[in-house]
């Protein structure tokens, strides 16, 4: 398979563990893909252990990244962009002007946006201004949203109980600009315990959902998030068809999480994983239209 353009991916990065970009540039280039890797943030390690060390980057440090690479030409070959945690709104303005950029050079972009913001159980753990810059106009231009449960609640109100409640506030989530919005981490009063969904929604009203085992850790790996939109992007990209990414992509996470519960650890296995990020993979789990 022959992979046309770069990929622009913008968010956290920590020195040990697999979150942000940390989760999301190895898979990519496994790929194929020449990733260009702009942090938001480096830190120690990711905020779920309690305690970390490093910097929020101020966004004009960002904004002198991005305007280096424009110098150098690197967004002329640019066919995705992949955006996750901000640190503040400013930063997401920076990303959507230079989205606008890079579309003079490729109209045809594809933004995948990951609005990381919190998660169940978790709560919010931005600041107060993102969610408000999502909702207002930061996810205005995505192609492809990939929100958990606790973010799509977030961003449209509406409390998700049942399918049917995940299809609505993905109607809803529509109307704010995205064409494609992969939902994560669905649990629903319909399911049964022991299994987790992701739900697919398109803004032509079309809608997939897929089930595998829930697999139990404590506590759960932090990064599948940020692992599920990048693998999601890659295989969009290839081939344009949605739903063939939604199968590969949840059969790469659902081993790659069988690998890090065999290992016994908290970090994402994505070393072990290696061999699963390819275009070919068989897919064990099958969409199933809604």
């Amino acid at each position: 398979m022959t992979i046309n353009g770069s990929i622009l991916s913008i968010q956290s990065h920590v020195a040990y563990g697999y979150v942000g970009n940390r989760a999301a540039v190895f898979p990519l280039q496994h790929l194929g893909y020449d990733v260009i890797a702009v942090n938001t943030v480096q830190f120690s390690n990711h905020t779920g252990y309690g305690s970390w060390k490093g910097d929020v980057f101020p966004s004009d440090h960002v904004k002198d990244v991005l305007r280096g690479l424009l110098d150098r030409g690197c967004f002329e070959n640019i066919s995705g962009v992949l955006s996750g945690y901000l640190g503040d709104s400013t930063i997401g303005d920076i990303i959507l002007e230079t989205l606008d950029v890079i579309g003079t050079f490729n109209t045809d972009i594809i933004y995948c946006c990951d609005p990381v913001m919190g998660d169940v159980g978790r709560g919010l753990f931005v600041k107060d201004d993102v969610p408000l810059f999502y909702k207002e106009n930061g996810i205005e231009k995505s192609t492809i949203l990939t929100p958990n449960q606790f973010e799509l609640n977030l961003l449209t109100g509406q409390t998700i109980n049942t399918i049917d409640d995940a299809r609505a506030a993905c109607n809803m989530c529509h109307k704010l600009g995205p064409k494609i919005i992969l939902l994560t981490s669905l649990e629903t009063q319909d399911a049964p315990p022991d299994e987790i969904q992701m739900l697919l929604s398109l803004d032509n009203g079309e809608c997939w959902s897929i089930t595998t085992p829930k697999l139990q850790f404590d506590p759960a790996p932090n990064g599948s998030g940020d692992l599920t939109a990048a693998l999601f992007l890659g295989y969009y990209l290839a081939d344009k068809s949605p739903v063939t990414a939604l199968e590969k992509t949840t059969s790469v996470i659902y081993n790659v999480f069988m690998k890090t519960q065999e290992a016994g650890q908290r970090e994402l296995a994505l070393i072990q994983s290696q061999q699963l990020f390819e275009h070919d993979i068989e897919c064990q789990f099958k969409a199933v239209t809604l």
